[in-house]
């Protein structure tokens, strides 16, 4: 065995976090360094869920959860097998944090604190013997010899065997020279889980009415996804709006994020089968005015709009609804046009679509498949996830066996 040298992972969220960890807890000779950039460990873990870190989801099928990521769904499918939601569990729980899983498959830990996993991070960084470098931004890295060259902000130069970049997002990384200088390919980083700006926005006096079950496609390509939608003062958001901007994050970047998208309000309920759904409200409720919704799941204040906007009043009743108002209702109901002009994202903690080609790392790995000795996990690789833990997910899977990988492969 060689003698002991240095472990360094770049990227002080939960890729990095994970990867260090993973390592050192490998009974590796080498000593294990954590850098981060600025002065705050794990931001995103601190602010996602809000305020209480969507730690993974119940979904320990790996085939199934792959299918979560618009991007590195086939990649991914293989690591799980390494690494998947029930080990996550299983290891933040052997570690202290009993966590819990809600309706809609979401887990958090049972605190309800995302302080509770970051606790958890830094006691088992600290326990394992990892040393943290706090405000040491990357500036470049090369390829020496047998050994890597990290320089640092500060004129601080690091020697390592083994480096793995967690850097989360490459686009305000600073060394993507770098990396292309080393060989690798950089797929184009654009935003991805973002709200939908309206323009004029025709529902503002809405602002904070939610749909529990809609659906919405984006035009002129995109698929229909299905969840809760939110309007807010700017436009619409909630999980249904973020799948369709994860899944249509490069189409949408291509138009410059000013499209046209359709909702349905009802969900799956098609145009025609609401107009034969009021040719039976004619019958059933003809004394009964439209103010008076037959759609519980549509909150009162929509339904009210959405008549309004119809050409209908609000004394209406259904006896008198015509046939032109009737395609016009429905039309709004299971159709309703919207036109987008731009995003909005939360700029702590937006995920990027894009980063290192995925062709280029070895995901038994997570090593380079240029340079012998670099490592990648997280954020920094083409792949994300929509909304509902599994960003993490990624990010505990690729750190793990980025960790593993390199207390084996650098310590032989």
């Amino acid at each position: 065995m060689k003698d002991s040298g240095v472990i360094a992972i770049v990227g002080g969220g939960a890729a990095g976090f994970f990867a260090a960890i993973s390592a050192a807890e490998s009974r590796t000779r080498d000593k294990v360094l954590l850098f981060e950039g600025g002065n705050r460990l794990l931001r995103k873990v601190k602010i996602s869920g809000g305020g209480r870190c969507n730690l993974t989801h119940h979904c320990f099928d790996p085939m199934e959860l792959s299918k979560n990521y618009p991007r590195g769904s086939r990649e991914l499918r293989g690591a799980f097998h390494a690494w998947q939601p029930q080990d996550t569990i299983s290891w933040f729980e052997e570690n202290g944090v009993d966590t819990k899983t809600e309706e809609d498959g979401r887990i958090f830990p049972a605190s309800d604190q995302s302080q509770t996993i970051i606790d958890c991070l830094l006691n088992s960084a600290k326990q394992a013997g990892v040393s943290l470098k706090m405000e040491k931004r990357l500036l470049d890295l090369r390829r020496e010899d047998t050994h890597w060259e990290l320089e640092f902000s500060g004129s601080e130069v690091v020697r390592a065997n083994c480096v793995c970049l967690a850097l989360g997002s490459l686009k305000e990384s600073g060394i993507l020279n770098a990396l292309k200088s080393l060989g690798h390919s950089i797929e184009p980083l654009i935003p991805s889980l973002f709200a939908f700006n309206l323009a004029d926005h025709p529902l503002k006096e809405l602002a904070g009415v939610s749909v529990a079950d809609a659906k919405i496609r984006t035009l002129p390509l995109g698929k229909p996804h299905s969840g809760p939608i939110l309007i807010t003062h700017r436009g619409l958001s909630g999980p249904a709006v973020l799948r369709a901007s994860a899944w249509d994050a490069k189409s949408l970047a291509e138009q410059k994020y000013e499209f046209e998208a359709k909702i349905n309000w009802l969900g799956d309920k098609s145009k025609e089968r609401l107009i034969g759904e009021f040719v039976d409200f004619r019958k059933d409720r003809g004394k009964v005015s439209l103010a008076q919704s037959p759609y519980p799941q549509i909150p009162k204040r929509l339904w009210r709009k959405l008549v309004e906007i119809s050409g209908l009043g609000m004394t209406t009743t259904w006896s008198h609804l015509s046939r032109e108002k009737s395609l016009r209702l429905a039309e709004n109901l299971a159709n309703y046009a919207i036109q987008v002009n731009g995003k909005t994202t939360n700029k702590e903690e937006f995920v990027t679509c894009g980063g290192i080609d995925l062709k280029e790392v070895n995901f038994r790995t997570m090593q380079s498949k240029i340079q012998p000795g670099l490592f990648f996990a997280g954020e920094c690789l083409d792949f994300d996830g929509i909304t509902g833990g599994f960003n993490f997910q990624a990010a505990w899977t690729t750190g793990r066996i980025a960790g593993i990988s390199m207390a084996e492969i650098c310590s032989s």
